[in-house]
């Protein structure tokens, strides 16, 4: 069952109390009623939960404990960091997953060039079930590593890549989820990722440019804040805290906020037609929402859905098809 107090921890920052626990068995959608609020002496935990592996499977000249070291320092730098002024206890901790496949290594220069697969979940009200809030692919996750660094994070000063991409990556799954619990309420965080992005641009590295590639770290960050894909950002909160968590209680009502969701990818998806962050949602979410719909709902509405996400992304229409059953 999702520990409700991560609902609340963008409202704890915003009133600076340093320390706060929520006590309540049950919140009901958009009430803040019979919360109770007290200060508590209990220690300040990081906030993610993240689980490293390495897969040098690609590349033949590898030494075991070049990427040993790499794995166990990137893990503990996204989990020993404390990266927001939010309190989290050990199980409201966000979980999410870094695999990343390297692709080549020069020993003599230290250069790693490897691909980044990303995904971030988060508990579903009232059930066991987790669900992928945001998931990333980066093509372009390259950096200099010997076994003798020290993984250090000073926000004023971004002079390593990889320590730079990590921070990004931490900031970006954080404002996912605090989107997915209230409103916007992620924008802090993912304001500080947008100055990381400018940051880095002198590093030399790709993925940090303007003009290369839509679906980099500086185009996915810029059209998730763009004005015209607020639309966007309402879909993650509706679709997970008005949809989702709603069906334990009410599947009918959670299935339909699902599908009043989608009404709004369909207009980011209008507002900014080059935009990839449509396409990606469908990606990851495909099987959760023939889950949802399948042998569910009104044939109406499962019209509406598989028009939507057949207008999204046609190279998945074997899965749209089986919403309609």
């Amino acid at each position: 069952m999702m520990n409700t107090k991560r609902m609340f921890l963008l409202l704890v920052a915003l009133v600076g109390v340093a320390q706060l626990s929520i006590f309540r068995s049950a919140l009901p959608l958009g009430s803040s009623k019979n919360i109770q609020f007290s200060i508590t002496s209990c220690a300040v935990a990081q906030e993610l939960k993240a689980k490293v592996v390495v897969n040098t499977a690609q590349v033949s000249n590898t030494k075991k404990e070049v990427f040993d070291a790499l794995r166990e320092k990137v893990e503990a730098f996204l989990n020993d960091h404390k990266w927001t002024d939010l309190n989290f206890r050990e199980n409201e901790k966000i979980e999410c997953n870094f695999n990343i496949t390297v692709n080549s290594w020069d020993e003599g220069g230290s250069m790693i060039k490897s691909t980044l697969l990303l995904t971030s979940s988060r508990p579903v009200f009232n059930s066991s079930y987790n669900t992928t809030v945001y998931s990333t692919r980066d093509a372009d996750f390259q950096f200099t590593f010997q076994t003798t660094d020290q993984l250090e994070w000073n926000p004023e000063y971004v002079d390593n890549n990889l320590t730079a991409m990590l921070a990004y990556y931490a900031y970006m799954v954080i404002g996912y989820d605090m989107d997915s619990m209230s409103p916007l309420g992620g924008t802090p965080y993912l304001q500080t990722a947008e100055n990381i992005v400018t940051n880095a641009q002198n590093l030399g590295f790709p993925g940090w440019s303007s003009f290369s590639d839509s679906k980099n770290r500086f185009g996915l960050l810029n059209d998730y804040l763009d004005g015209s894909m607020e639309d966007y950002r309402q879909l993650v909160y509706k679709y997970h805290r008005e949809g989702l968590d709603q069906m334990a209680d009410n599947a009918d009502n959670g299935r339909k906020a699902v599908a009043e969701a989608l009404n709004l990818l369909d207009a980011a998806k209008n507002a900014r037609t080059m935009s990839q962050l449509p396409t990606l949602f469908t990606e990851y979410k495909r099987d959760e929402l023939v889950n949802i719909f399948s042998g569910h709902g009104t044939s109406d509405e499962k019209e509406a859905v598989y028009d939507i996400l057949f207008g999204i992304n046609t190279s998945l229409n074997e899965y749209w098809e089986k919403l309609k059953k």
